[in-house]
């Protein structure tokens, strides 16, 4: 097996793509046709409602729910905070220095009814609509073109001071007049030929959503960004991949003549897989695909990490779990978080967490060995794709992590919550449910007085009310007068319990 191989599951349904770095997955992407990603879609929208209080607006994009559009995202970016359309960290050489001064009320620049021009930042989430940017941007495989500003930038992660140098050149050689240019991190080592090729490439895509834009009424969309596996060869093919496998003839097919026109040195490296066995589990990734939802994540040594998500954070819990170590409890603690620091990272990537993330390692008595893990923790994460770093440490001992968030975790595109106990994660107890009724009981029959009653609740409630609560409906029999008939019913969820009144009962 190759050191770095990218997979890529191709059907009419699904489309699934592992990056696999020493036969293991580090990164996976899933995308299904009726809930594709609108992160770099274009539209044009219509401004419905205008929100002074917040500095805000909703937008009419022709999606479900109207979408967020907040002050920040209409002016020009700042030097710290630019826009730049990819996952990328950007180091800003030249900027224009005006910009809408932040006091400036929304009202005054936006109206309601006004159509505008906007591009997805982030997909709608839960029961909030997507996050808008004006700051338009159209990424390519070297290049990101951010018409209407003149601007030149490289990705941070080129931190050869020679090549960044070099590349500077490049762009302001190239610049075009509709708007900047940020260099991204496969620029690195490419010729001039290269980037101009990428630059009109881009250029012809702006040019496509100008006339998109004039022709348009709103809301429309005026640029849909590429599907998965055409991002994959933009934004995750690097200098490492050694090759691109794709299981579907058609898309490999129409994957060759785009990297024959646009990306030809890619074209050697795409492979159709023609083998029997499924792709994935012919590369054992199938196996670790299934794992994603878990919550428990064992780590070699022995100890886990638990992954518990919630409407606004994801919390991880370390735990040593079955490794007793071999000399003293402190190195024990110690190799266990160094361990679940490598196994965070990575499950923060593969995961694709977002947000606050905050995580609870085990308490370490020395300063030195506290900083060995929380070093390690953002060196690692200083490598991946999505910018994420360690924020502090809060006076319990909490590591806070801020992770860009522009797509759905994985574990809310492939799953929803439980019908059964609906999304809580628990249910009540039965001897709880037992007790409930028995309040219910007690709080009601008066209005049942000389009446029979007909008890209908799952059937695991029912025998212990039957063995362990026998006494107390009899007592509540005597007490208001009435009669107690139970019913078995399996299939009611095991909380629900009904209590119906019926003619027949005179009492005593």
């Amino acid at each position: 097996m190759q050191s770095n191989t990218i997979l890529i599951n191709h059907t009419s349904y699904e489309v699934r793509a592992a990056v696999l770095s020493q036969g293991a997955i580090s990164e996976f992407f899933v995308e299904h046709p009726h809930k594709c990603t609108a992160v770099g879609n274009i539209y044009k929208g219509k401004v419905v409602k205008i929100l002074p209080g917040m500095q805000s607006a909703f937008v009419d994009i022709g999606l479900f729910k109207a979408a967020f559009l907040h002050i920040a995202d209409i002016k020009k970016p700042r030097p710290e905070d630019e826009f730049c359309g990819s996952e990328e960290d950007i180091h800003d050489d030249e900027c224009e220095k005006e910009f809408a001064s932040p006091d400036l009320p929304i009202e005054e620049i936006l109206t309601e009814g006004q159509e505008i021009v906007v591009q997805v930042a982030k997909d709608a989430t839960g029961n909030k609509g997507a996050r808008l940017t004006m700051h338009l941007s159209v990424s390519g495989r070297y290049l990101v073109l951010m018409p209407g500003y003149k601007h030149i930038g490289i990705s941070r992660k080129i931190g050869d001071s020679e090549e960044r140098e070099k590349l500077k050149k490049l762009l302001k050689a190239i610049l075009p007049p509709e708007g900047g240019l940020i260099a991204r991190t496969v620029s690195k080592g490419r010729s001039e030929n290269d980037l101009t090729a990428d630059r009109d490439y881009l250029l012809r895509i702006w040019k496509r959503i100008q006339l998109n834009c004039e022709s348009a009424a709103a809301p429309a969309l005026v640029y849909k960004d590429d599907n998965l596996i055409f991002r994959i060869l933009r934004d995750v093919v690097g200098y490492d991949t050694d090759e691109i496998l794709i299981d579907d003839t058609a898309a490999y097919t129409n994957l060759t003549i785009f990297c024959n026109e646009y990306l030809p040195a890619l074209t050697d490296k795409l492979k159709l897989y023609t083998k029997h066995t499924p792709i994935f589990e012919a590369y054992n990734a199938e196996i670790e695909v299934n794992r994603l939802l878990d919550k428990k994540v064992w780590l070699r040594s022995g100890g886990y990490i638990v992954i518990e998500h919630t409407e606004a954070l994801t919390v991880i819990d370390v735990n040593t779990g079955k490794f007793v170590g071999k000399r003293n409890f402190e190195e024990t603690i110690f190799k266990t978080n160094i361990e679940a620091a490598r196994e965070i990272t990575h499950q923060i990537k593969l995961r694709n967490l977002g947000g606050i993330i905050i995580v609870d390692f085990i308490d370490m008595e020395t300063e030195e060995n506290r900083a060995k893990v929380l070093n390690l923790l953002n060196e690692l994460l200083r490598e991946d794709r999505a910018h994420a770093s360690v924020v502090s440490i809060t006076a319990l001992g909490l590591v806070e992590i801020t992770r860009k968030r522009a797509q759905e975790s994985l574990i809310r595109l492939m799953s929803e919550p439980c019908p059964y106990c609906e999304g809580k994660g628990v249910v009540k107890s039965r001897m709880t449910i037992c007790y409930d009724i028995l309040r219910h009981i007690r709080r009601t029959a008066k209005e049942y007085k000389g009446k029979n009653l007909i008890l209908e609740t799952h059937s695991e409630v029912a025998d212990i009310l039957l063995s362990n609560a026998r006494e107390y409906l009899s007592d509540l029999e005597s007490l208001f007068n009435i009669k107690i008939e139970m019913k078995f019913a399996s299939h009611f969820h095991i909380e629900h319990y009904e209590i119906t009144p019926v003619l027949g009962y005179s009492g005593s």
